[in-house]
């Protein structure tokens, strides 16, 4: 073949580059986009009839701790490009519906719920092998949250919700005997005319390379983050924050499960 005439591609040099970084970029995998380090993975549980003192058409019935999301520990939406896709998880639909419900708008579309917990989240934790498709992530979530088993292990120490109240300590202590690590506690604060604060969330934090159980704070790192609050039609989690010492209240479900 003739080699082109001389000059033919002059002026084309910088567009010839770009397209052909584009053309290695698209071959090599998704895209990241800005700076997305994280070390630890946040496998974070509410409780919901916490969650629900603010909502309407909440899910309050439920009597066991869902799943709200599994949250690397720094960096949002990694990839815009890579779209959730339901069909990705239709495997994992029956496990989701239990484990990981909408607790805010059980009556919406909850694939609304998984699509921002993926679009969010999921996109910086495939990072990792382990995660890095729609199916391995929410098919891993929900190993780690059937492998820690808060549920159980709660009730093996004998705290389960009652009118009465506990002290933040009986959690702390359980948790970290049973886990052997150091999980990070929310409350809701006490709202007027309520004496304490109301348990809503438990985090249990897992090593990026091979997720194993790991302490949730760094040593002499602070107790408390500002990592996903969901904001959708205002999402009760907006007013969680790290537990003060003393006591708490663990609230039953307002309403008996069907």
């Amino acid at each position: 073949m003739a080699p082109p005439p001389r000059g033919a591609l002059r002026g084309w040099g910088p567009a010839l580059c770009w397209g052909l970084a584009l053309c290695c970029l698209c071959g090599a995998g998704p895209l990241w986009s800005g700076n997305h380090e994280w070390k630890k993975l946040i496998l974070t549980q509410h409780w919901p009839p916490t969650v629900c003192k603010e909502g309407n058409s909440c899910q309050d019935s439920l009597d066991y701790w869902t799943i709200h999301g599994l949250w690397p520990d720094k960096g949002e939406e990694c990839n815009r490009s890579w779209h959730f896709n339901l069909d990705e998880i239709k495997d994992l639909l029956r496990d989701m519906k239990i484990y990981w419900p909408d607790v805010l708008h059980p009556h919406s579309n909850r694939s609304q719920f998984w699509k921002h917990e993926w679009d969010k989240h999921g996109t910086c934790a495939a990072e990792v092998d382990a995660l890095n498709s729609e199916k391995k992530y929410f098919g891993k979530s929900l190993d780690l949250y059937k492998q820690v088993d808060l549920n159980s292990v709660l009730l093996k120490f004998g705290i389960k919700p009652s009118i009465n109240y506990y002290n933040i300590s009986d959690f702390k202590d359980a948790l970290t005997r049973f886990y052997g690590v150091v999980p990070k506690i929310q409350c809701l604060l006490p709202e007027k005319g309520e004496e304490v604060q109301t348990i809503g969330q438990i985090e249990l934090c897992f090593t990026k390379e091979d997720l194993h159980l790991r302490n949730c704070t760094e040593p002499g790192g602070q107790q408390s983050h500002k990592w996903d609050v969901w904001q959708a039609k205002g999402a009760a989690a907006q007013g969680m924050v790290v537990c003060d010492d003393g006591p708490i209240f663990y609230p039953p479900p307002t309403r008996t499960p069907h």
